[in-house]
C-alpha cells in the first residue's frame, strides 16, 4: 500500500490516464469522489453507509463503473501531525479496499476536509438535513482535488 501525505509524489498507480476515486472514511458513511477524464477536477459521486449489507459490493461496483485503479484514502491526522483511531481506521479500510477490490491506494491529508465541506455547503444554502447525507461526498472531492493538484504541480 503506497502512502502519500502533503506534498509527496504521487504513486506510479495515479499516473495518467487511471481513473481515481477519492474516499472519505467515516464511522457510518463514506464519501466518494471521481476525478474527470483528464485528472483535473474532482466531483462528488455520493455516499455509502458502510454498515449496510452489501457495501463492498457497492464500493467495487463504483470502481469497475468508473475504471478506477487506484482509491485516494483520506487520512485524517490531528493537528500535530501524528495519527490517531481515526487514521488507523482509514488505514484498515485502505487495506481491505486493496484485498477485497483488487485496486492500489494511497493516503492523502485530509485535515479540515469535513470543516471545509460544511463550510461549502452551508454557502450554498443546503440544508441541514441534506447536509449530512452529502458532507461525506463534498470532503471526498476535496481529498481528490487535492491529490490531483499536487499530482499535477510534481509534474
Amino acid at each position: 500500500m503506497d502512502s502519500i501525505v502533503g506534498d509527496a509524489r504521487p504513486a506510479a498507480g495515479g499516473a495518467a490516464g487511471a481513473a481515481l476515486i477519492g474516499v472519505d472514511v467515516g464511522a457510518r458513511r463514506v464519501g466518494l469522489a471521481a476525478a474527470d477524464p483528464t485528472g483535473t477536477f474532482a466531483s462528488p459521486l455520493g455516499t455509502l453507509e458502510r454498515e449496510r449489507p452489501g457495501f463492498w459490493a457497492e464500493l467495487g461496483r463504483a470502481c469497475v463503473e468508473r475504471g478506477c485503479r487506484l482509491l485516494v484514502v483520506g487520512l485524517p491526522r490531528r493537528l500535530d501531525g501524528g495519527e490517531g483511531d481515526a487514521a488507523g481506521a482509514a488505514r484498515r479500510f485502505a487495506a481491505q479496499a486493496e484485498r477485497r477490490l483488487g485496486v492500489a491506494t494511497v493516503f492523502w491529508d485530509e485535515r479540515f476536509t469535513t470543516r471545509e465541506a460544511e463550510r461549502a455547503l452551508i454557502a450554498g444554502g443546503v440544508r441541514r438535513a441534506a447536509r449530512r447525507t452529502r458532507v461525506d461526498a463534498v470532503a471526498a472531492s476535496l481529498i481528490l482535488q487535492g491529490y490531483l493538484d499536487a499530482r499535477r504541480a510534481a509534474g
